[in-house]
Formats: C-alpha cells, structure tokens, sequence
C-alpha cells in the first residue's frame, strides 16, 4: 500500500500537466469514446513532453513545458516558412532565423546548445 501511495503525487502532478498544457480541462466531448481519446491523448503528451523536456533540458536546464512547447512551435514555423522560399538561405542565416524563432514565447532565454535538427 505505501508503494502505491507514493506514486499519488506523481499523479496528481499529471493530471495538473495534463489540465494545465495539453487540454484535458478543454475539451468539449460528449461521448464516452470521445473522453477517452481526449484524456489517453492528454496523457499521452504528458508523458512524451516529459520524455522530451529530460533531452532538452540537458542544453537549457531551466526550462520547463511552455520553453519546450514554444520551442517545437517555432521549429515547426521556421520549417513551414522555408516551403515558400524560393531558395533556401546560407547556412548561418538560416542558425539565426532558427535560434529567434524558436525562442519566441519561451519564459527562459535560449541557451546557445540547442541546434536545430
């Protein structure tokens, strides 16, 4: 019982992830299927932002959810953006365009480890 009992707040911390950044307070479903996807995709990201923060943080230790999801939201803009270019920058423009857009939004500032992939 003591063993389960110390995993309560391991849980109660991800559900508080799983309300606060990946919608599980939001959603508006009305079926039993649709609350299920809804909360097993909650959760799902809980644990694969949790997964992904402990590789990022290696290069940005202060960072938290919010850095990681603004981090990725600007990796996906930066990479939309260039499907319009018609050429693709220089290489050291193209470091620069990454490392701003990518910190936009974020709470802790950028360390200059992270590279875009």
């Amino acid at each position: 019982i003591i063993d389960y009992y110390k995993l309560r707040f391991q849980i109660e911390f991800n559900f508080r992830d799983a309300k606060q950044f990946w919608g599980l307070e939001d959603f508006m479903n009305l079926s039993q299927t649709a609350v299920t996807n809804a909360a097993n995709l909650a959760f799902f990201m809980v644990n694969l932002s949790h997964h992904l923060l402990a590789d990022f943080r290696k290069h940005n230790p202060d960072s938290g959810i919010i850095d990681l999801k603004a981090y990725y939201r600007g990796f996906r803009y930066v990479r939309e953006m260039l499907k319009i270019l018609p050429q693709k920058p220089e290489p050291i423009l193209l470091a620069q365009i990454f490392a701003k857009l990518t910190s936009l939004g974020r709470i802790h500032p950028l360390s200059t480890g992270v590279e875009a992939s």
